[in-house]
């Protein structure tokens, strides 16, 4: 029986326990009670084994490199103390070791029992552990590694000696893929930490490492990768990799401590070589003075420039003769550009030629402005956060985006999603800049006229005895008109440009010369083996201009949906009126031989009267629309600023775990941005004084009805 024992206990099936380890009811009335509990304890020892083996045979042939790490090394635990154990029970049973076999001839089951107790807790704890793998179909390596560490934190000094070597296999495999990710930037095609884009899979990364290693392991990953993609010029030198290697192979992820200590050195070294080889600081101000010089009209000549060449691309293909070419295609718009930049500043500027205009819609004919009183198409506030899509059809009549070609090294500090920021902010300000320019043209226009009719009527306004006093009044409110219209844009193009581009800009350009200027004397006064120099890491200067932006979006008041959809109205009927004029031949009032010939069947004055209408509708919609929108404007004081500062700010604040340089850089960046919350509070407030300096907004105003006089009271 002793033999048979035995073999159970290496694994092999017996008729002692014919189904799982119940003893045969057979053998029950032929033992001892103290017999059966020791060979039915005996038996589920047994079967615990036999099922970890099993389970580990069938989960050995899994595609997860972690599996069958965790497997073999299962496989080896066993065999090496507990199959030897039951070899070693063996040979002192046929040795007769006078420990076990008693008188030379009896093999107490007891002693047996007693020999094998110290497996009763690590095989449960084992199947425990098997049953909640098998339950899941697929192991990520962050969850395996954090069920392993957590189950090896036990009480059982011998359970939790066999999984906390489980554990050290599996992430022994885990820093293996780690190392090949931040030293070489290569990945493996089977459980790979991260996709195609570079961005870390969910459940790659162990819980056990603080956000800070997360964030850190994603950078130098990808930066590291994208090196070795674009085969750069400078590659990161073989010191380096070697360093590297070695600090990872001296930790583990379970040691969060060190770990963290490690990948923060790592970045910093990664960093620094970045910054001397590869994105320098000339390469960020260029790239920053670029982006600010043409979506933020910085360059003010160039701009002025694009949007007479857009307009005169239009009146070109509504001129076109038929059978020509009477579509507006993007390659026209982009040779649009390159015009716009001749004879200014940015006729030798290389960043030029990584913009490009975008038609989403495709080719298109070219559109008139509307003459009729209609507000445009509500936008959706959850596919448009920002508000920015209302403006982007202003400049060409339809959807018209300007884009930027982001390559390497740019990219390292720069997305898709700063650029599209970029992209609403210049819709916004091209289609301000554009009424302005034409609401000036406008006010040309109309003293032109005032001059050549002046020729011929002296102070007056000519036409016959009953309209001559209508037509006072109708030019009069014309001309209050175009005052307000010149007056609101003057005074929010101005806000917009001086306040809020220009401030924030230099506030941009001098807080990463200050922070240049703190790393170069920390890395100066930085000395001996233990001095880690300071660096402005590219998620310092990430976070510094995402929350640049997020300022420059509050300023030009676009996180309001509600001042948005009113400044775009008061656009659209600043436009309407325009185009009104143009088509009335650049004057309010009609020509004095316009009415009134013999063979007319109109009434004296009809022309007069019915332009009179109009513009008399467009004025009292034009004084609604700017008390509303300083009604808004004054009410958003009570709201929150700074969404977007909040949102990137987000992601600074994180524990304590990881004292490193790095860590510092952040905790100093967050400070100066919790003490600038409150700017783009103070923009507002200009703009409010600017808009209502004499009172005129902030008093309710009565409704003019057709007839009064629009300049009466400003004496």
């Amino acid at each position: 029986m002793i033999a048979e024992v035995l073999l159970v206990l290496a694994g092999h099936s017996s008729s002692l326990f014919p189904k799982d380890y119940a003893l045969n009811p057979a053998l029950s009335p032929l033992l001892h009670p103290g017999e059966q509990q020791s060979l039915e304890a005996l038996g589920l020892i047994a079967y615990r084994y036999r099922k970890i083996k099993l389970s580990c045979a069938e989960l050995s042939r899994s595609r997860s490199r972690y599996i069958c790490a965790l497997c073999a090394t299962l496989s080896r635990v066993l065999k090496e103390e507990y199959e030897s154990l039951v070899v070693k029970t063996e040979a002192k049973v046929l040795k007769r070791d006078s420990e076990l076999v008693a008188s030379g001839a009896f093999v107490p089951l007891s002693s047996v029992r007693a020999i094998f107790s110290e497996w009763d807790a690590p095989l449960a704890a084992l199947v425990s552990l098997f049953d909640e793998l098998e339950s899941v179909k697929e192991w990520k390596p962050g969850p395996l590694i954090d069920l392993l560490v957590a189950r090896s934190k036990t009480g059982v000094h011998r359970i939790a000696n066999i999984i906390s070597r489980i554990s050290i296999a599996v992430q022994r495999v885990w820093r293996t893929q780690l190392t090949a990710f931040l030293v070489h930037g290569s990945l493996s095609t089977a459980d790979p930490l991260a996709g195609k884009d570079l961005s870390l899979i969910n459940g790659s990364i162990p819980s056990c490492l603080s956000s800070q290693s997360r964030d850190s392991i994603a950078y130098i990953g990808r930066a590291i990768a994208t090196v070795k993609a674009v085969r750069w010029q400078k590659q990161p030198p073989r010191e380096l990799a070697t360093e590297h290697t070695a600090l990872l192979e001296g930790v583990l992820p379970q040691d969060q401590h060190a770990f963290d200590l490690v990948i923060s050195q790592i970045r910093t070294n990664v960093g620094e070589w970045l910054w001397m080889n590869v994105l320098t600081k000339r390469d960020v101000d260029e790239s920053v003075d670029s982006l600010a010089n043409y979506f933020l009209i910085r360059n003010g000549e160039f701009g002025l420039s694009l949007i007479r060449e857009i307009e005169r691309l239009k009146i070109s293909r509504l001129t076109s003769r038929p059978g020509t070419a009477s579509m507006i295609r993007e390659q026209d718009l982009n040779l649009a550009l390159l015009r716009a930049s001749l004879g200014t500043t940015a006729q030798h500027d290389p960043y030029l030629s990584r913009l490009r205009f975008v038609l989403p819609g495709g080719p298109l004919r070219p559109l008139l402005p509307s003459l009729t009183n209609e507000a445009p198409a509500p936008t959706s506030p959850t596919n448009n956060p920002l508000g920015t899509s209302l403006f982007d059809t202003l400049l060409l009549g339809t959807t018209l985006s300007l884009s930027y070609n982001l390559t390497w090294p740019l990219d390292l500090f720069l997305d898709r999603a700063d650029l599209t920021i970029y992209s609403g902010i210049f819709s916004f300000l091209s289609a301000l800049r554009k009424t302005h320019t034409r609401v000036h043209t406008c006010w040309t226009s109309l003293s032109n006229a005032q001059r050549a009719r002046r020729r011929w009527t002296g102070y007056g306004e000519g036409g016959t005895a009953e309209e001559v006093d209508t037509r006072a009044k109708m030019l009069r409110c014309g001309w209050g008109v175009v005052r307000d219209m010149s007056w609101f844009l003057d005074t929010v193009l101005g806000y917009v440009m001086m306040d809020v581009v220009d401030v924030e800009f230099r506030k941009l350009k001098e807080m990463l010369d200050k922070h240049r200027t703190v790393v170069q004397n920390q890395a100066s006064q930085s000395s001996g083996p233990q001095g880690s120099p300071s660096h402005l890491d590219f998620t310092t200067l990430r976070t510094i201009h995402t929350n640049y932006l997020g300022r420059l979006v509050d300023g030009c008041l676009l996180s309001n949906g509600s001042l948005t959809s009113i400044l775009r109205q008061i656009l659209d009927i600043c436009e309407r009126f325009v185009a009104l004029v143009e088509r009335w031949g650049g004057d309010v009032l009609p020509a004095l031989l316009f009415e009134g010939s013999l063979h007319s069947e109109e009434e004296v004055g009809a022309v007069v009267k019915e332009r009179w209408v109009v513009v008399a509708e467009i004025d009292e919609n034009l004084r609604g629309l700017l008390e509303s929108f300083y009604e808004q404007l004054t009410q958003s004081m009570s709201q929150p600023f700074s969404t977007a500062v909040d949102a990137s700010k987000s992601g600074l604040i994180g524990g304590l775990s990881m004292m490193n340089q790095t860590t510092h850089n952040l905790s100093r960046t967050a400070k100066a941005i919790d003490g600038e919350t409150d700017h783009s509070r103070r923009h507002v407030e200009r703009l409010l004084l600017k808009l209502d300096f004499n009172g005129e907004l902030s008093k309710p105003r009565k409704s003019r009805k057709a007839g009064e006089d629009i300049l009466a009271g400003i004496d």
